[in-house]
């Protein structure tokens, strides 16, 4: 089973590319140490608040998977600077 999760995020302490950029790269590195998952930014790379991110994971059934898929985004959302807005699961 294949899991996959595309999820937007709003950063209001971001004000500039940079400022961005330091806080996805600090948040996806954290998430592909610690888990066992892929992530990457899907859209609005030239947009220095909004941000969309896809996560993919694969595993013997989708229990599994949505487990591990919701544990990612609980951690995410520990994050103080970020929020999480649209998000939405997707099966193969």
């Amino acid at each position: 089973m294949i899991g996959t999760v595309h999820c937007e995020w709003i950063i209001y302490d971001s004000f500039s590319l940079k400022d961005k950029r330091s806080v996805m790269k600090r948040i996806t590195a954290r998430v592909r140490q610690q888990y066992n998952v892929a992530i990457s930014e899907l859209d609005f790379q030239d947009s220095w608040q909004r941000a969309k991110i896809g996560i993919v994971t694969i595993s013997s059934g989708k229990i599994q998977a949505e487990k591990e898929l919701n544990r990612v985004l609980a951690f995410i959302d520990s994050f103080p600077e970020i929020e999480r807005t649209v998000t939405v699961y997707e099966w193969l």
